[in-house]
């Protein structure tokens, strides 16, 4: 039989707190290990995102490498093309060259020469001119004139009017033949190269045919106040007169020419 006394009932089944020490430690322990693996968990991500960033940046580096060698490429080969243009230009310049017709050098026209006037003749334009002293009639001093391979001053412009008497020394009543007339039909006055008289500088009321007035002259007096624009009479063509010549000198340069 067993013995099932008082001292086997006195016999303790746990002594002390030793079953929550026990506890206690494995609970530590796990703690411990759960902070540790935390802690691992946190480096890894750590170096997880760190190797991320490492590897964007290659990444970007490598693109960066890529771009700067695609233009490098790219200016070579414009300089390539470039250099095969300027090849090829000189080339076409050479073929040009040897096609070329010779230049042919054209002799530059020479400058007009200048209008020289003979002795005591006045340039205007590219006519001379010769105020006379001596006086003629009118077909005398057309004559005159001829003879000097001029004709009786024939006047188109207001220019070469004024010119002409600005010439004429002022007197009494200085008179000049010039050359137009209406000998061959009244009042339809003609120069003497026959061209028809447009316009004109007669004086007002002139010319008013006064006993067979037929020739033209033009006056420079002291004694009426005139101009040159009003300076044209007409009288009979007997009447001795000074008179002006128009020796046409054809192009040249104007000068100044001695008179």
């Amino acid at each position: 039989m067993w013995d099932t006394g008082p001292q086997a009932r006195l016999t303790p089944r746990l002594s002390g707190p030793g079953p929550y020490r026990l506890a206690t430690v494995c609970l530590a322990t796990l703690c411990a290990i759960l902070l540790v693996s935390i802690i691992a968990v946190a480096a890894h991500y750590k170096s997880t995102r760190q190797g991320g960033g490492e590897v964007a940046s290659e990444t970007q580096k490598q693109t960066q490498d890529a771009n700067v060698s695609a233009l490098t490429a790219t200016i070579s080969a414009l300089q390539q093309e470039n250099k095969q243009l300027q090849r090829e230009r000189d080339e076409l310049r050479a073929k040009l060259s040897a096609t070329k017709a010779p230049e042919v050098i054209r002799p530059t026209a020479a400058a007009p020469a200048p209008i020289v006037c003979p002795m005591d003749w006045h340039l205007f334009n590219s006519s001379c001119y010769l105020i006379s002293r001596l006086s003629r009639d009118w077909p005398e001093s057309q004559s005159y004139c001829q003879s000097k391979g001029a004709h009786l001053a024939i006047i188109h412009t207001a220019e070469e009017q004024t010119f002409l008497w600005d010439l004429l020394p002022r007197g009494h009543w200085n008179s000049y033949w010039f050359g137009i007339t209406d000998s061959d039909t009244e009042d339809q006055w003609k120069w003497v190269d026959g061209t028809p008289l447009v316009g004109g500088f007669w004086e007002v009321g002139e010319p008013n045919n006064h006993i067979n007035e037929d020739c033209g002259y033009m006056i420079k007096t002291t004694v009426l106040s005139r101009v040159a624009i009003r300076s044209w009479y007409d009288a009979p063509c007997t009447m001795a007169l000074p008179y002006i010549c128009e020796k046409e000198m054809g192009g040249g340069a104007n000068a100044a020419a001695p008179h």
